[in-house]
């Protein structure tokens, strides 16, 4: 199967696009959201927007009505349109797309911008198509931070009963077929003592060593989630795991610290190791650090605020996605991930899920990020076999 030069060189514009919008996670997103729902409505496909709280960060979710429609179940193009942070020693503008030797660097370009870009391409070719199922065009906030914008959609699909279909989430997996991975929890815990006189240590209530002691107890939880591993698990590596992102706190060597803060996840294989984590950090601040703390100051706390819990994405023998798009690509392979993704959100409503997308993991949240160009064809292919069995 080829696809006209056209197209390519239209997903590559689109994707310029795209990179140009700064939507680091956390940060506004609505411009480019604006971008994509004027492509989408200028080709008479409906669009309705769910919002966060402050209403700068949205979810797009667009809707191509089957010419005439059947049994089949709807097909969800679903992608995240945030980016992680950008750091130094990049050797482009990492917000202006650059082509150098037949690969295209940009933040975003690779996770994952570069499928949006072509659903975005090819959604004309769908309008002029005799569909005889509804495809449905579904783009996200702040999935890098825990899948914030998603859950929000969701509800939002419920609602509308939406609950049905076959779900293509569009990751860099290089056109390969993922069908599992592990849970996500993110945390931010807060730690509240007594400032002081460093010369009086014991007169105070130091923050940042009680936050120290509690990622030591995170570390311990850690080696048991090794040996709590389920036999013949199936990710790499084999156990649920706990790692510690960021500490901070204090505001100078001679006072006793009395705000520190603590960022940290752990992505575990199955729900029991997701409780046995909370479990076991709960009774060690309830029962040791608070404790201690308030005998000096009874007014302090540890306080763990909930970033996100993501649900897994649960690896099934028999999966109507996997096969639909294993009878595009010809690959019946499956394998699964360490990273998480929105799937296991869409899995658990119903809807037979898949992540499949252009580009490689390996490029993923990297300096000089980017996506080969012939990733971007292989994923017009792709949507050109997804249209070529929704057709009458």
């Amino acid at each position: 199967m080829r696809i006209d030069n056209n197209l390519h060189e239209k997903s590559i514009k689109i994707l310029t696009d795209l990179i140009s919008f700064k939507t680091i996670s956390g940060s506004d997103n609505s411009e480019l959201i604006d971008y994509c729902e004027k492509i989408l409505n200028d080709l008479n496909i409906e669009t309705f927007k769910v919002f966060d709280d402050e209403k700068k960060r949205v979810n797009l979710f667009g809707t191509l009505k089957a010419k005439k429609p059947n049994r089949k179940k709807p097909i969800i193009l679903s992608g995240h349109t945030d980016v992680v942070p950008v750091s130094k020693g990049w050797s482009t503008d990492p917000f202006k797309a650059t082509i150098i030797n037949k690969k295209l660097y940009g933040r975003g370009s690779c996770d994952m911008k570069g499928f949006i870009a072509c659903t975005l391409a090819y959604a004309p070719i769908l309008t002029k198509s005799n569909l005889d199922r509804d495809f449905h065009f579904c783009y996200t906030f702040d999935e890098e931070t825990a899948c914030i914008g998603a859950p929000l959609l969701i509800e939002e699909l419920k609602k509308r009963n939406i609950k049905n279909g076959i779900c293509i989430v569009g990751e860099p997996t290089k056109m390969k077929i993922i069908d599992g991975h592990k849970g996500m929890n993110e945390y931010t815990t807060h730690f509240g003592g007594l400032a002081g006189h460093s010369s009086k240590p014991h007169e105070g209530v130091n923050a940042i060593e009680y936050a120290s002691r509690y990622i030591n107890k995170l570390l311990e939880i850690r080696q048991e989630l090794v040996k709590r591993a389920p036999k013949n698990c199936i990710f790499d590596p084999p156990h649920s795991t706990i790692s510690v992102g960021g500490i901070s706190g204090g505001i100078a060597h001679n006072v006793v610290a009395d705000k520190c803060k603590v960022e940290w996840e752990t992505r575990p294989v199955n729900d029991s190791d997701g409780n046995f984590v909370t479990k076991e950090i709960e009774k060690f601040v309830n029962d040791e650090l608070l404790p201690e703390m308030r005998k000096v100051f009874p007014m302090s706390y540890i306080e763990k605020e909930v970033i996100g819990e993501v649900i897994g994405f649960e690896k099934l023998n028999e999966s109507e996605a996997c096969e639909f798009v294993a009878s595009i690509t010809g690959d019946n392979s499956r394998k699964v991930v360490s990273f998480g993704t929105e799937a296991g959100l869409f899995q658990e409503i119903g809807m037979s899920t898949v992540v499949c997308g252009p580009g490689s993991i390996e490029q993923a949240h990297k300096i000089d990020e980017f996506i080969e160009l012939d990733e971007l064809k292989k994923c017009l292919i792709f949507l050109e076999g997804v249209k070529n069995k929704s057709i009458i």
